[in-house]
């Protein structure tokens, strides 16, 4: 199983972009993060600070809005969808860059006084034109549930309406990005949804609830769930998009220090 570490929630004790140097020097060789415009001056320093530290790009997010004021994405907002599109070869941009494969896609919350249909009618379009120029470039695009206690309306809060929207878009290059933290609040039943739709699952995140820590420091049996997506074959990468308990390096306390740069079986883990 492969970490990669997301540096918009983790290392938050120095700036965005010392980040990528401390993933390296912590030992792994993976990052993530969301859209990082608030985060920088130019989007050349990420780029510059990813090469620097010798890292690869797992994942990074598409333009969501103002995530420290709540916003949760532009696709599906009828307000902003066309702020959604033009950001769009912005961030395609970036991803050729630091070499990234894989995009996120937020749709962001339910309008007031619009239908829900119609809103994901938009977000259908939206997300279909970002998998559509993604494609162009050898780029896959996931979108997410997200639970609703912390994030509010979200447009998408299950893995059967997440599976559904993607199918509906019909695009091959997008598929689900399924975060066990926001699917244990919203539903449970994980394991049986990971067996259900691995095949439509491009992107692993994890935290553990209630409290969003590191694996350990909450109600989930990480060890028997990422067994089973061990044993369902999932190749990809696991995200580790959690406020950590104690120092980010402490948290990494149950990921086995020789491992953390390429694969690391579930019966190593320290959990």
């Amino acid at each position: 199983m492969r970490f990669s570490v997301n540096v918009s929630i983790l290392f938050k004790e120095v700036s965005f972009l010392e980040r990528f140097a401390r993933v390296a020097e912590a030992g792994f060789g993976a990052v993530e993060f969301w859209w990082p415009g608030g985060e920088v001056g130019e989007l050349d320093e990420v780029v510059d600070a990813v090469k620097a530290a010798g890292v690869s790009v797992a994942l990074m997010n598409f333009p969501a809005g103002d995530m420290a004021a709540g916003d949760r994405g532009l696709a599906g907002d009828p307000e902003r969808a066309a702020e959604f599109r033009e950001g769009v070869p912005v961030a395609l941009e970036l991803a050729r860059s630091v070499g990234c494969p894989r995009m996120n896609i937020l749709l962001g919350h339910e309008a007031p006084g619009t239908e829900r249909e119609e809103q994901l009618a938009l977000a259908r379009e939206s997300v279909g034109f970002a998998a559509d120029e993604a494609r162009a470039s050898g780029i896959e695009t996931v979108v997410e549930a997200v639970n609703t206690f912390e994030n509010g309306p979200y447009l998408l809060r299950t893995t059967a309406q997440a599976v559904e929207f993607v199918r509906s878009v019909g695009r091959g290059n997008l598929k689900i990005q399924h975060d066990l933290y926001h699917m244990q609040r919203m539903e449970g039943n994980l394991v049986a949804n990971l067996r259900e739709h691995i095949g439509e699952i491009g992107h692993v995140q994890i935290a553990d609830p209630p409290g969003r820590g590191q694996p350990g420091t909450g109600e989930i049996n990480y060890p028997y769930v990422l067994g089973v997506l061990e044993e369902l074959g999932y190749s990809g990468y696991v995200g580790l998009e959690y406020n950590p308990v104690g120092t980010t390096e402490e948290s990494f306390a149950w990921l086995p220090e020789a491992g953390r740069d390429g694969e690391i079986a579930v019966s190593d883990l320290k959990l």
